[in-house]
């Protein structure tokens, strides 16, 4: 996941997804006659015996390093082992998306539910993902984000296949690139904008971190900007008094924190990353400076766009009103690096309705979310879509010390929420 999530829903939206369903809606009763049913009890059955295989897929899967735009390792491991799994068009798409189809009983080229989980972690490549293990808890980057997932998605699979159950929609299981950071969704962007099943998407989910009581129904959008700043360089005591690009960059972001946004819909910015300079004694020719934008609204992310966009131009002109622009002045490149779309998916919809009911059924509280996931590109096209947790206890996603706990009762009682959802959606 690009982010941890963000927000709850608005108190009154916070209070539906918080609060058990006093009359069972048509959601419910459909997820209660699932779980209820010896095929779904099959199906658990088989989670449970399979989940120390489980367990090393997770392992096998997080040992093989996925740094943004080189998932390929990682993407020719899952699509071996979707293959092995049985199903049927099993491929890896130009955009290096991984996926499988598993046919329902529909006719051939119906509607399709997708479940989709990220390859790709936020870590650089050359860092180090042995697995450590004490016990049940184990410990690398990635394993929660997003790699649990990706082995959940293949215990599906299996448990489906040993039950014998069969959906009246087709199911096509991802293994998706580019979710976090320069990624910019640019798996989503090629499965919904070019992908052969693009038009046959009727609903989406998104398996991404931990959590089977949240689900993320909307989209926070983001815009990400690399700002170059340039100048005429030159030595820091023989050039003394001419303009410095850094001072520029210094001023715009200290203009950027005065900016004041809204705590609802939650609208954030960070200055994230600074680069240039060649020496600690000659004024620099070019700095660079990294910036995220975020919000829930639209309407408020194109405002703090705007802004910030402003507070370039007028930090160049303040630079070079300031200071001898006499071998020439400092100048402002901004260069859009991410952009993902707002939105969210009703809490009143079908799929929405259906997970937390599953999420209900397995004894949680489920809590409507907002986040930034692979789900923002479904959401933003009008396909419903949520994101949804892998099941099991885990923390410190995006650290280098992140961790997950496979003890068996809590990891499969999880597993059972995307799975009812799952089937609920797909028809059974």
């Amino acid at each position: 996941m690009s982010a941890a999530r963000l927000a709850t829903a608005v108190l009154a939206l916070a209070m539906i997804g918080a609060a058990p369903a006093p009359n069972p809606d048509a959601a419910d009763q459909a997820v209660q006659k699932i779980v209820a049913s010896p095929q779904f009890k099959a199906a658990v059955a088989t989670l449970d015996r399979e989940h120390d295989r489980t367990v090393a897929d997770i392992i096998t899967l997080t040992e093989i390093q996925a740094a943004p735009f080189h998932e390929a390792p990682k993407g020719k491991a899952y699509m071996a082992m979707l293959k092995a799994e049985g199903l049927s068009d099993v491929e890896m798409d130009p955009e290096g998306n991984v996926m499988g189809l598993r046919r329902g009983t529909g006719p051939a080229g119906g509607p399709v539910v997708v479940l989709a989980a990220h390859q790709d972690t936020v870590f650089p490549e050359g860092t180090k993902v042995t697995v450590k293990r004490e016990g049940t808890r184990l410990s690398a980057p990635g394993i929660g984000d997003d790699t649990r997932s990706l082995a959940v998605v293949l215990a599906y699979i299996r448990a489906l296949d040993a039950a014998k159950i069969q959906t009246k929609s087709d199911i096509l299981f991802v293994g998706d690139v580019g979710e976090e950071g320069p990624g910019d969704l640019r798996g989503m962007r090629y499965l919904f904008g070019k992908g052969k099943y693009k038009d046959r998407i009727k609903a989406f989910f998104s398996m991404d971190g931990i959590s089977a009581a949240g689900v993320t129904y909307g989209a926070v959008g983001s815009r990400r900007y690399r700002v170059a700043f340039h100048g005429p360089g030159g030595h820091s005591f023989g050039a003394f008094g001419i303009v410095n690009p850094m001072a520029a960059m210094g001023h715009a972001v200290d203009q950027l924190y005065e900016v004041k946004v809204p705590a609802h819909p939650k609208t954030t910015f960070s200055a994230s990353v600074v680069s240039g300079g060649v020496s600690v004694n000659s004024i620099p020719a070019d700095v660079t400076l990294e910036v995220d934008m975020r919000s829930e609204s639209a309407a408020e992310l194109a405002k703090i766009d705007a802004r910030f966009l402003e507070i370039l131009k007028e930090s160049a002109e303040h630079e070079n009103a300031a200071r001898d622009t006499r071998l020439g002045k400092v100048t402002v490149t901004p260069t859009l690096i991410g952009e993902r779309p707002t939105g969210s998916t009703s809490p009143d919809s079908l799929i929405v309705r259906t997970t937390m009911a599953a999420s209900r059924a397995a004894g949680y509280t489920p809590q409507l979310d907002i986040s930034s996931t692979d789900a923002n590109i479904p959401i933003s096209l009008g396909i419903p879509a949520v994101t949804i947790g892998s099941g099991g206890t885990g923390g410190r996603a995006h650290s280098l010390d992140e961790w997950i706990d496979v003890a068996k009762p809590e990891s499969l009682r999880g597993m059972t929420v995307g799975l009812a959802a799952l089937l609920a959606m797909a028809g059974v």
